[in-house]
């Protein structure tokens, strides 16, 4: 049978093959896992073998599968983590897998490893949330003719990542090109932040403490949770600094802003970032985002991904700021193809995942509540 090879992989040189013995696989180490992710188009830092580390609640495995010279032809990290009932765990590989998309053998002979071990951690499911456009169809048909159920139809932030991204292209296009394809007001707040003297320096280690509170200021006015400076710190410690930055923003020796940025493989993403509540006339953290846009162009980046945003809002909408803020940037509005969940314990899967939804709905409720509470005059 000749397999169908998706077109960004022929463009670099990889080509599909046959696995004879889809049951025989390459004892591959973490070094040759990471060089493949990050060279493979589809590459992504959550797949990597550093990323599962950043996951203290989850064991982590990653499967692999290689063609018949062992070369790596597709590898698929999954996270494991145990649940509260009945003594069983949900599997999730996170903007997984790597591999030609739209290669049914490389895909078969993953999900066939992810069942694997499923078994070993009595897993009641898989969710997959690939780094693949909706666009993508055929590779939607063929996860359904491979046992997944699909949700493509997430709304704002329900999903567990983002479902809709702005991503900008910075290939082939230099500094002067780029700020002209910015929005006009986007130019503006970058030069009136450059002309209030606002600058920009990479920080260490020993300024996480100062970024956490950033990031909490940020929630506490957006009411949003935040991570703790130990996730932050272990992230740090685990990509910085070959592939991870902490930007720090500051006016007249004020910290204003500050973001935490992952370039790995020919991407780069604005990961966590937080403003201060003063200042914010400086306009701060349109100097730090373009700032970071550089450090992609000279690492050589294809694409700069300016992470969530709920989709297409009107200007009444709570969270137009945030979408208007990275609409400004000019970047490609990415909708994903959404969660591809494969089932391993039918029951156990409508248990548990039925009670996770109403434990959901309810944390949401108590949160409108409190910022309802919290705005109105005592």
């Amino acid at each position: 049978m000749v397999e169908k090879v998706h077109p960004e992989l022929q463009e670099r040189g990889h080509g599909a093959h046959t696995n004879a013995d889809p049951g025989a696989h390459t004892n591959a180490d973490p070094a040759s896992i990471d060089h493949f992710i990050r060279a493979h188009p589809k590459g992504h830092f959550m797949q990597s073998p550093q990323w599962s580390a950043c996951k203290n609640e989850w064991a982590g495995d990653i499967v692999v599968s290689t063609d018949e010279n062992g070369n790596i032809k597709g590898v698929l990290s999954l996270l494991t983590r145990k649940m509260p009932l009945f003594g069983l765990t949900k599997m999730y590989a996170p903007r997984g897998p790597v591999c030609d998309p739209l290669d049914e053998d490389t895909l078969t002979d993953l999900l066939t490893q992810a069942r694997q071990i499923a078994k070993k951690h009595r897993s009641y499911s898989l969710m997959i949330d690939p780094d693949i456009p909706i666009e993508n169809t055929a590779f939607t048909a063929l996860m359904r003719r491979l046992g997944c159920q699909v949700n493509d139809q997430i709304k704002g932030f329900d999903g567990v990542q983002p479902h809709f991204v702005f991503r900008l292209n910075i290939a082939d296009r230099t500094e002067e090109e780029l700020l002209k394809s910015f929005e006009k007001q986007t130019r503006k707040n970058i030069g009136r932040a450059q002309r209030f003297g606002v600058t920009a320096r990479i920080a260490d280690r020993s300024e996480l403490p100062a970024f956490c509170d950033l990031v909490a200021q940020t929630g506490e006015r957006k009411t949003f949770t935040t991570r703790t400076l130990e996730y932050f710190t272990q992230m740090y410690d685990l990509f910085a600094p070959n592939d991870m930055r902490l930007y720090l923003m500051e006016y007249e020796g004020t910290l204003l802003a500050g973001a935490l940025i992952m370039c790995y493989g020919d991407k780069i993403w604005s990961l966590y970032s937080g403003t201060a509540n003063i200042h914010r006339d400086k306009n701060a953290a349109y100097l730090m985002r373009w700032e970071t846009i550089r450090w992609g162009k000279e690492r050589g980046c294809r694409i700069y991904d300016l992470m969530g945003v709920p989709g297409v809002v009107s200007a009444d909408d709570p969270l137009y700021g945030l979408y208007s803020f990275k609409k400004g940037f000019a970047g490609d509005l990415i909708e994903f193809a959404g969660e591809f969940t494969l089932v391993f314990r039918p029951l156990s899967h409508f248990l548990l995942e039925t009670a996770i939804k109403a434990y959901q709905k309810l944390r949401k409720t108590l949160q409108k509540l409190s910022k309802h509470l919290k705005n109105t005059p005592q």
